[in-house]
């Protein structure tokens, strides 16, 4: 229940002192909002006796009682006088999305509503003080329900904001951007001093770093699955990018090496002259994944993992939604196993996914596989001048161009929920921001078990984490290294796997390895390449160790991984190293935020395509 009360400074009818009060009460729906209020009465009179009353003003569409109010009006009220004092009421000013401020006001007093309000605010218009007041519901601690535009001071309330997005990886700026360019006004908090999570970079002795990958996808000029393009344009941004005529080279067991050319024809060509006798085979596999690519790239893409959503596209491209459908439950090892019996050429699909989803095709859903394995084709993978990093950057310039905002050393700590929903956030310092809406970029993990604490699992969450455990994290190695040790044809992108296929996903066994410079030069000194080198290994490996023995075991694993490259792609590589950084699963952790330093979820047995994915609105 809502209530605002008026109160006048003492007027006087002769020599009668008169006491003045308006109020309303506004009942909250279940789900904690009204459509509209009416004014229950407006009382002026000597003790009890009423001199007048008044009805009918509306209050427009507003938002709960701990949250800032939004659309207002007050109509139908007339000035009155009383020996010669004027009491002249409305007129307040409709500020949107944001909040209302009455006109004139004069900034006067706070004080404790006294009936039953925590807190209030006071203005003054003219000889009136006017205070609003919320009672009967159930406040923050110390917050203040504010008309103002301005903090409240000393009341320990931060502006109210449409959405809140916790840290500023890809996934949070794409989601804070695409809602500020239609008008809502969004607070980003990151955690770090600078966006883009595993997206991002940092700089070392003049070597511009990518953090995570630099394998783009969804960079070109062309179809509905270019999502970077179209989350740039958005916020009025375009990035030159550098075309990669190789999205990797895979050196596997059995001396067993495929390029992934850019061009379809010529990768398939490569892959067929490697297992000719599996050519129609392959054939139909990757003709399954161009099926479902094709269905995905006629549509607006939005969420996948929603049934609903198919079902609104199905009036419209019914062939292509049901393709889809067909897809949706079933993974691509079940695909690729239809139509291919070589043990071999299996195992490249296992890589193949394993690059993308760190799990082998059996596990790995049939659509999002398709996505990937055809869109380097369709759109080809991009890599941006400058560096990935420099899309983050891009996202975080057009938030701010489009009236929002985004915080950095802001480490989120905790969700603020109401009656369990998600209202606010609060800061490691103590600092809280609410929003009608709260959208994470923490892991699950974080999300669920630390920013939510001990609140009860969603239930789609709990069934969710009875399914899929934490993929592994990585340990990561930059290098700056003499270009002289690079063969002039170096390809940007390398995947090596060289004795055993068993040991696609043990850690430690497969390496992905990433030379940026052979695309964008202007990343490292002249004369110089990044080597960005990144296998899988978990955080019980590397926890409980004392400082200096756990410095002496990242050198000691990361000679290791290197001596590998030595031996299997660049002889020479280790007297070339100019400058080396070893980060391990506890270094994503510190630095990413990420539970056990862990980028996503894997599942515990084989799932049913994307159905086990719960949907993105939590309860």
């Amino acid at each position: 229940m809502v209530e605002l009360g008026l109160s006048f400074l003492p007027a006087k009818v002769g020599n009668t002192p008169i006491t003045t009060q308006l109020s309303y009460r506004i009942p909250w729906n279940e789900k904690g909002r009204f459509l509209s209020a009416q004014l229950s009465g407006m009382a002026v009179g000597f003790d009890s006796s009423q001199l007048f009353g008044c009805g009918g003003s509306q209050l427009g569409n507003s938002i709960r009682g701990s949250q800032k109010l939004r659309t207002h009006s007050i109509e139908h009220v007339k000035p009155f006088v009383f020996d010669d004092h004027r009491l002249n009421l409305g007129g307040y000013s409709q500020k949107q999305p944001r909040n209302f401020v009455p006109r004139n006001v004069e900034r006067s007093f706070r004080f404790c509503d006294p009936l039953k309000t925590s807190v209030s605010d006071g203005y003054k218009l003219g000889g009136v003080n006017v205070k609003l007041g919320y009672s009967e519901y159930v406040m923050r601690s110390g917050s203040v329900l504010s008309a103002e535009t301005e903090k409240s001071e000393g009341s320990g309330r931060e502006d109210y904001y449409d959405a809140i997005v916790i840290g500023s990886g890809i996934g949070g700026l794409v989601a804070a951007t695409q809602l500020a360019v239609k008008g809502a006004r969004v607070l980003v908090l990151e955690k770090y001093v600078i966006p883009g999570g595993s997206s991002g970079y940092y700089e070392r002795d003049g070597y511009t770093f990518d953090v995570g990958s630099s394998v783009m996808f969804g960079f070109s000029d062309k179809g509905n699955l270019n999502l970077i393009t179209q989350a740039l344009a958005a916020v009025g941004c375009e990035m030159q990018v550098i075309p990669d005529p190789t999205t990797v080279h895979f050196h596997l067991p059995n001396d067993l090496s495929v390029r992934v050319h850019r061009e379809y024809s010529d990768f398939i060509a490569e892959l067929t002259s490697k297992f000719p006798h599996e050519k129609e085979g392959t054939q139909q596999f990757y003709g399954d994944c161009w099926k479902i690519f094709n269905s995905l790239n006629s549509l607006e893409l939005k969420s996948l993992e929603e049934p609903i959503y198919l079902f609104g596209q199905f009036f419209q491209k019914p062939l292509e939604c049901l393709t889809l459908a067909y897809y949706l439950p079933q993974n691509a090892g079940d695909i690729a196993r239809k139509y291919i019996k070589d043990p071999q050429l299996l195992s490249f699909i296992d890589a193949e996914c394993f690059i993308v989803s760190t799990v082998k095709a059996l596990q790995t859903p049939m659509i999002n596989a398709s996505m990937v394995l055809c869109d380097r084709h369709f759109g080809g993978i991009n890599y941006p001048v400058g560096g990935v990093g420099g899309i983050a950057k891009s996202l975080a310039k057009g938030l701010v161009d489009h009236g929002s905002e985004i915080l950095y050393k802001a480490n989120v700590t905790g969700i603020i929920l109401e009656h369990g929903e998600a209202v606010g956030v609060r800061l490691s310092d103590g600092r809280e921001f609410f929003a009608k809406t709260i959208i994470s970029n923490a892991t699950r993990w974080d999300t669920f078990g630390k920013l939510l604490k001990a609140e009860t699992l969603p239930v789609e969450e709990e069934n969710f984490q009875k399914a899929y455990v934490k993929a592994p994290s990585f340990l990561s190695i930059h290098m700056g290294v003499k270009a002289g040790v690079l063969p002039p044809d170096t390809d940007c992108h390398h995947f090596v796997l060289e004795d055993n296929w068993t040991r696609l996903e043990e850690p430690y066994g497969s390496i992905f390895l990433s030379i940026p410079t052979v695309l964008d030069s202007s990343l490292a000194p002249s004369g110089h390449h990044i080597l960005h080198i990144f296998t899988t290994s978990s955080i019980e490996d590397w926890e409980g160790l004392p400082r200096k023995h756990y410095e002496a075991k990242k050198e000691i694993v990361a000679d290791e991984i290197i001596n590998r490259l030595e031996k299997k792609l660049f002889p020479g590589l280790k007297s070339s190293i100019v400058l080396k950084e070893v980060g391990t699963p506890k270094t994503h952790r510190r630095f990413l935020a990420r539970d056990e330093g862990t980028y996503g979820p894997m599942p515990r047995g084989n799932p049913k395509g994307l159905l086990g994915m719960p949907f993105n609105t939590t309860g």
